[in-house]
Formats: structure tokens, sequence, C-alpha cells
């Protein structure tokens, strides 16, 4: 009889374990996935950058050949990215964009051009899916991190080695609400 009982104690620890451990790797799997979607975004958004640096190439050879450069430099991201990685390709699309900002100033009939107007409302749009990827991410790292970190699934999260995982940073810049003076 005592010995029925611990095997069913044994069974259910067993059963206890393998529930958790699958639990944890769903909510690993879910942040993975927001991370890739955060990877397509900004590769949609690489592809609009590198349409308008092409459309660029007619009005300024010097500030096309660089941004061209900058393109070049970029790094997909998926999965198995960083948060750190992630941000950095976004840092690196500020930069590019902020540069063509500077051209299109110096330039209206480039302000003025169909097509960079139509590519720039892809990159806005891209912009905004990327927000709501960031989003996503963090929620899932939340609800990941909380599970690893709490009693009793954090017994098996460290049984499994399974580890905190990083949020997207906020960007500092876009915190304050911009001036609307005139």
């Amino acid at each position: 009889m005592l010995t029925i009982i611990v095997i069913a104690i044994v069974a259910l620890l067993v059963l206890w374990v393998i529930s958790a451990q699958r639990k944890l790797v769903n909510a690993e799997e879910l942040v993975k996935n927001a991370m890739s979607q955060i990877g397509v975004q900004q590769s949609s958004r690489w592809d609009a950058l590198t349409g308008l640096v092409e459309l660029l190439k007619s009005y300024n050879e010097h500030e096309y050949q660089t941004l061209k450069g900058v393109i070049a430099a970029r790094q997909g991201i998926d999965g198995n990215s960083s948060a750190d990685q992630a941000q950095a390709q976004e840092d690196l699309i500020g930069n590019v964009m902020g540069r063509l900002s500077v051209v299109a100033e110096q330039y209206p009939n480039l302000k003025a051009d169909s097509m960079y107007i139509k590519t720039m409302d892809s990159v806005n749009t891209y912009e905004n899916q990327v927000r709501m990827s960031r989003m996503t991410y963090n929620d899932s790292v939340t609800r990941y991190n909380r599970m690893i970190r709490q009693i009793p699934d954090s017994i098996v999260a460290s049984l499994f080695r399974f580890t905190e995982k990083q949020y997207l940073k906020e960007d500092a810049s876009k915190k304050d609400m911009p001036s609307l003076k005139v």
C-alpha cells in the first residue's frame, strides 16, 4: 500500500514537472516569435528605406553612397536575437531616417515627389507595426519572466536552465511630449 502511494506521488510529481516545462517552453517560444515579428517589420522598413535611398540617388550622390553603406551594415533580427541587437537595428534605422529627412529638407522637389511621399507613408506604417511588435514582445517577456521567477515554476525553470529575457528599452528621445509651439 505504501509503495502505491509513493509511486502515485512520484508520478504526480513527474507529471507536474512535465507540465511546467511545457508551459515554460511555450512562453519562451512566444517571446522568440515576438522578436521574429520585430525582425519581419524591420526588414520591411529597411526595404522601404532602400527604395527611398535609391530615389535620393538622382538628388545627392554623396548621401546616396553614404546611406547605401549604412543599409549594407544592417543585420537580420530573428527569434534568437537579443533585445540589444533589435535596439541596435532600430538605432541604425533612426540614423538613416534622420539623414533622409535632412536631405529631403535640402531638396524640396524630393519631398514633393509622389514616390517619396508613398514610400514615406510605407515607412511610417512599418514603424507603427514595429512599435506594436515591440509592445507584444515586452508583454511576452513579462509573462515569461514572471513564470520563471515564481514558485513553483521557478524550480522547474532553474532545473531546465530557463533564463530571464531582456526587455526592449523605450526610446528616451520619444518620452517627452513634443513642443507644439510654432
